[in-house]
């Protein structure tokens, strides 16, 4: 046969043995679940920046630009490091590169001294523009003032109210060269000062000339005085009006060094009188606190001395003055 002279091929029989899988664990449930929460963070961030207002925003914003941990703590910020590395600078002693730069309680300390003063920087705004309102409708309903209304100016700093009664070529406030107030601005002096009445801030006076030099100022008597002059004379009428006297914390001259007209120094609107309602805060910095006295240099602090009790002996009468006197009287 023709096949008997091939070999037989061996026949390969191939069985694959099916197991069951390995086991995977749960290491994909975890990564899921991050999955879905970090989603749902997402979605929930995207609701509360779609539904929150402008201003909200920017508070947001803000705290994260600066911690409040780090405020209280001294530092300055996030961005506030010497170095991108953590620990890294010239002080080896730091941990993250921004170490804290003060006590907590003093900061916070610090924080409350901030707020107070906005707060009283508002109070003391609030109270301004009421005062300015004030002054308005009494100039617009007394029909003396409202004459006047073109000398009145007011104008609002962030130091207080300015109120400037200014002088007129044709109506002068004051007799020339004298502080002699004229009867109108008696009138508008004392309508002011009335309403100056309930102030509860402080009140400085300036009086101004124009740079036309006085008559006699080679004899002593210049814009200086006259100036100041004119600024006591109206500090009367202010009081006389209505003003506590205890309300003014200066009264001065400045002649024609503060122009109101800088490149017209003789113009007529120069010579005017400054009634300036203070913010506290400008207090503050005007007028100081008095400083303690400094201690002699070279010399130790003496120990206070303690007070030398005062002798409280009764006046002795010798008893031969009595017997003179007595003859005497006889």
């Amino acid at each position: 046969m023709a096949g008997d002279g091939k070999k037989l091929q061996p026949i390969v029989i191939k069985r694959v043995k099916k197991a069951g899988h390995a086991a995977h664990g749960g290491a994909w449930k975890i990564a899921y679940a991050d999955f879905v929460t970090a989603m749902m963070a997402f979605f929930l961030l995207m609701w509360l920046l779609g539904s929150t207002a402008k201003g909200d925003l920017q508070g947001i914003a803000s705290y994260f630009t600066n911690p409040v941990k780090v405020s209280l703590m001294g530092g300055d910020g996030t961005g506030n490091s010497t170095s991108i590395i953590p620990g890294g600078g010239r002080d080896l002693s730091a941990a993250n590169g921004q170490r804290d730069s003060g006590d907590t309680e003093r900061t916070v300390k610090e924080l409350g001294a901030q707020m107070a003063r906005a707060e009283l920087a508002r109070k003391d705004q609030e109270r301004i523009d009421a005062l300015e309102r004030k002054i308005n409708a009494l100039i617009e309903t007394d029909q003396k003032l409202g004459e006047y209304r073109s000398q009145i100016r007011m104008v609002k700093t962030p130091d207080g109210l300015h109120i400037l009664i200014v002088d007129d070529q044709n109506r002068p406030m004051f007799d020339t060269g004298s502080a002699l107030v004229k009867p109108y601005m008696r009138d508008i002096l004392r309508a002011i000062g009335g309403s100056l009445g309930n102030v509860e801030n402080h009140i400085s006076l300036a009086g101004h000339t124009d740079a036309t030099p006085y008559g006699s100022g080679d004899r002593g008597y210049s814009n200086w005085e006259l100036s100041a002059d004119r600024a006591n004379a109206s500090r009367r009428e202010l009081v006389a009006g209505g003003l506590p006297d205890d309300k003014l914390r200066r009264v001065e001259g400045l002649a024609a060094s503060v122009p109101l007209l800088p490149d017209r120094p003789q113009d007529p609107s120069n010579r005017r009188i400054s009634i300036m309602i203070m913010t506290r805060d400008y207090e503050g910095r005007m007028f100081p606190p008095a400083l303690p006295a400094a201690p002699v240099l070279g010399l130790p602090p003496a120990a206070a001395a303690p007070a030398a009790p005062v002798a409280t002996t009764a006046l002795q009468i010798s008893p031969d003055l009595t017997k003179t006197s007595e003859t005497s009287t006889r």
